[in-house]
């Protein structure tokens, strides 16, 4: 559990400053989510690089990616994009018609990486005193 948390807490930090508030992720109950079968991680010689929360939501056809984070020390060696490969299958494979997440606005790195992946804008708005934007991807 360490591990999981002191990924989000590294991976998520620097947006304080930018946003003045904390970020989402890092006000979440890890040990909830871990029971709840809902956190799932990525290794790279035997230690924990990232993690991805995924979360169905049957009664709207899709699946919430709820986060997605990277070790800043594993950062760049492509381990983000596999998780949101890996989290697009495991979509697919549930039956999902579609993925969708939300960032902070002030995360623009992170809205132009889904861009290019195929997500698209669906609204913004505010939520625990965070604005956040939305988006959507179909899945073929």
């Amino acid at each position: 559990m360490a591990h999981i948390e002191r990924i989000v807490r590294e991976a998520y930090s620097p947006y304080i400053a930018r946003n003045g508030a904390t970020p989402g992720p890092m006000r979440d109950d890890y040990p909830a989510r871990v029971a709840q079968g809902a956190v799932y991680v990525l290794e790279s010689d035997g230690v924990i690089q990232g993690l991805t929360v995924l979360i169905p939501e049957p009664d709207a056809g899709c699946m919430l990616l709820d986060n997605i984070a990277v070790s800043p020390s594993a950062q760049g060696n492509g381990f983000g994009r596999a998780l949101l490969d890996w989290a697009e299958e495991i979509s697919r494979k549930a039956g999902f018609s579609s993925i969708r997440l939300y960032t902070q606005e002030v995360m623009v790195e992170n809205i132009a990486i889904y861009m290019r992946h195929g997500y698209v804008e669906t609204h913004r708005a505010t939520e625990i005193g965070l604005n956040r934007v939305f988006m959507q991807k179909p899945l073929e």
